[in-house]
């Protein structure tokens, strides 16, 4: 019998849990605060005081006069990336069963593949968890950029005004217009449906029927709009299961940079530290079951940061 050993990281099932894909369910996290690789697991990253790129200094010269000299100077601040992870013991008679009906050609299942598919999808589904909490809590805005809305002016009322409220908006923030509108599938519903939507987008009388995303972005001037659909169980464990949805009914419009990082020279609301990368491995029990078991294990090393929080909008209850 084997003897116990380190966790050693496995390149295939690290390709598994770097490549899976669950085609059932579209995760907006990545899109929403993409990820930026750090050297190490503590970092630092650079803000930027918004008044140095506005405050105009004088640029005339003089005949024989000195040259204006302005400083650019940023703001140090440290963070360090969290550690995510999660285990999943297969015993060692799975794996022996698993093996033989593959070699027979009976089965092409592969319990230690499938264990680290489903550890990697519930790794993403709790950094979509986190991801949603932050771009929906109005404390990650400043305080004149975001909105309640209620009653008749809520987007599930015909009534309502969304072109007129989202274009304030984007019209609200400040240096960077917000290029990407993160919601939940209630609040595109509602805002893909709408009439005074519908109308704009033919340009016809007719309010029936419903807008494609490309559509209402490039109604609004954005380059994507991400719709999140991803549910959690929220109750605890033992107790009855009660679904609930990742992304509410709020609208989150914010300026996204692929390019954006610790330099702070790419501005951005949001993005997310990433130190080496999506990993998975294995090391074995002896003490678990008759024959021992192997314990799989994914895991990541992220930070989300909030960068550049006047660069956002939280159109609150939108739905």
């Amino acid at each position: 019998m084997s003897t116990p050993t380190p966790f050693v990281v496995d390149p295939v099932l690290t390709a598994i849990a770097v490549n899976y894909r669950n085609p059932d369910i579209f995760f907006i996290a990545d899109q929403v605060m993409p990820r930026v690789p750090v050297m190490g697991m503590d970092f630092k990253w650079t803000y930027y005081p918004p008044e140095q790129m506005f405050t105009v200094p004088d640029t005339e010269v003089g005949r024989k006069g000195l040259v204006q000299q302005v400083e650019f100077t940023g703001e140090e601040r440290t963070s360090s990336v969290k550690d995510y992870g999660l285990d999943d013991v297969v015993p060692q008679r799975d794996i022996d069963a698993a093996r033989a009906l593959r070699a027979a050609g009976n089965s092409a299942f592969d319990p230690e593949a499938r264990a680290v598919e489903g550890l990697t999808h519930l790794i993403q589904l709790d950094r979509e968890k986190r991801v949603a909490a932050m771009v929906q809590d109005a404390a990650n805005y400043d305080a004149d950029k975001r909105v309640v809305l209620s009653g008749a002016g809520q987007f599930t009322d015909p009534t309502s005004d969304p072109i007129g409220v989202i274009s304030a908006a984007l019209d609200a923030t400040f240096i960077m217009r917000p290029n990407v509108a993160a919601m939940g599938r209630k609040a595109w519903t509602a805002l893909s449906t709408h009439p005074d939507i519908l109308k704009a987008i033919n340009r016809t009388s007719g309010d029936k029927g419903r807008a494609s995303r490309e559509a209402v972005a490039e109604l609004f001037e954005l380059s994507e709009i991400l719709v999140g659909d991803s549910y959690i169980n929220a109750a605890r464990k033992g107790q009855t299961a009660a679904f609930e949805k990742v992304w509410g009914g709020n609208i989150a419009l914010i300026h996204r940079n692929m390019q954006a990082g610790p330099d702070g020279t790419a501005p951005a609301w949001g993005w997310t530290a990433q130190f080496d990368g999506r990993v998975s491995g294995r090391f074995f029990d002896p003490k678990v079951g008759l024959k021992g078991a192997t314990t799989l294990r994914v895991g990541e090393q992220l930070r989300e940061v909030i960068a550049a929080p006047a660069t956002g909008y939280l159109i609150e209850d939108a739905a």
